[in-house]
């Protein structure tokens, strides 16, 4: 009866083109993987700059006076709308929820491109305003409206408060000329706070 002879196997080896293969497929998978990581990192980051903006964005209501006939009855609510960042508007309404600002409720409202800004009191503008935040100031003009800005060239479009990062943290500078002229009053304990006040118009 033949005997059967057990073949003894050798360990896969990669041929050369095989190796490339295999490498190349592993440089692609660093890499994406790394890519990931930083989107990661960088979401991590906004994420939590949107929420420190959104709680800067209800302290300001406590330091910045109103005129009384803004607000149709006692117990009207303050409002306060977000374009082109969506995210902060969620976190800010996550503040805001159960609390309130000189006795009144508050309320959050998410606008889009085009929507009037009557009814608001403070009217946060983010970057992804449509790259119209001209056309956005523009419409808060002359209203009882605290504009909040996160744009370079804010004050020259005549932007009330801007938020800049210096050194990771969140900083902000203030043009009460321009809140003045829409006949609102920031306090000094604000503007000492301030990372910079612009003295005249912008």
């Amino acid at each position: 009866m033949p005997r059967l002879t057990r073949t003894k196997r050798s360990p896969a080896v990669l041929r050369p083109a095989g190796r490339r293969a295999f490498l190349g497929v592993l440089l692609t998978f660093i890499v994406a993987s790394g890519d990931w990581a930083r989107c990661w990192a960088q979401s991590d980051l906004q994420a939590a700059e949107y929420k420190v903006k959104a709680a800067f964005l209800y302290k300001f209501a406590g330091y910045v006076e109103w005129p009384s006939q803004v607000f149709e009855r006692p117990e009207s609510a303050f409002v306060i709308g977000v374009i082109g960042a969506d995210a902060l508007g969620d976190q800010l309404a996550q503040i805001v929820a159960g609390r309130s600002i000189g006795g009144r409720p508050v309320a959050v409202r998410t606008l889009r491109r085009g929507e009037p800004v009557s009814g608001l009191h403070i009217l946060f503008i983010g970057r992804a305003s449509g790259g119209r935040p001209l056309d956005v100031m523009a419409s808060a003009k002359g209203r009882p409206v605290l504009t909040v800005t996160e744009s370079e060239d804010a004050f020259a479009l005549g932007s009330m408060i801007n938020f800049v990062i210096v050194e990771d943290k969140v900083r902000f500078d203030v043009a009460p000329r321009e809140a003045e002229l829409a006949n609102l009053k920031v306090s000094a304990r604000l503007l000492s706070v301030a990372r910079k006040v612009l003295a005249g118009p912008s």
